[in-house]
């Protein structure tokens, strides 16, 4: 095992060790949808329900979403590299290909799913050069049969199973 120096390149690489879970953040506002990709997201409380993901700092999507009165959390499941690969985009139509589902408050959620969470902003901590941002969970749909897409060493992997 050897020491790896905390520069901004080696941590990226010692961090994407760390398999992760891949989420899609959305909501419609103004007629529109607007989402982005996130691969930090953990569930926090049971009481009261809550769940977190990271957000880059530089980000220009989520101060457009983060005022949102309701935003849909959407779990990717093995079959949405290219979904994953399409929120994260800087630039282009990130809705591409995707469909979707829109709730009555405004939370937007991609189909094919394993979990879709509608979710208001609860609180959000400022972290480096990201921000943590807490969700409240308000409502919580399961679909059975779904493996999770896994962002691992800078890809998207399948779960072994």
């Amino acid at each position: 095992m050897t020491v790896a120096p905390l520069d901004q390149a080696s941590l990226r690489e010692v961090f994407g060790h760390v398999p992760s879970g891949v989420v899609a953040v959305c909501a419609e506002l103004d007629g529109l949808r607007v989402g982005l990709a996130a691969s930090t997201f953990v569930p926090v409380s049971l009481d009261p329900p809550l769940v977190a993901f990271c957000v880059q700092n530089t980000s220009t999507t989520w101060p457009r979403l983060q005022g949102a009165p309701r935003i849909g959390v959407s779990v990717l499941g093995e079959n949405h590299d290219r979904a994953a690969r399409t929120l994260a985009a800087k630039t282009g139509d990130r809705f591409e290909g995707l469909v979707t589902e829109t709730a009555d408050g405004g939370a937007v959620f991609v189909d094919g799913a394993s979990v879709w969470l509608d979710t208001s902003v609860e609180q959000q901590v400022p972290a480096g050069d990201h921000a943590v941002v807490i969700l409240r969970v308000h409502e919580a749909r399961l679909r059975s049969g779904v493996e999770p897409i896994v962002f691992h060493r800078s890809r998207f992997r399948r779960l072994d199973t």
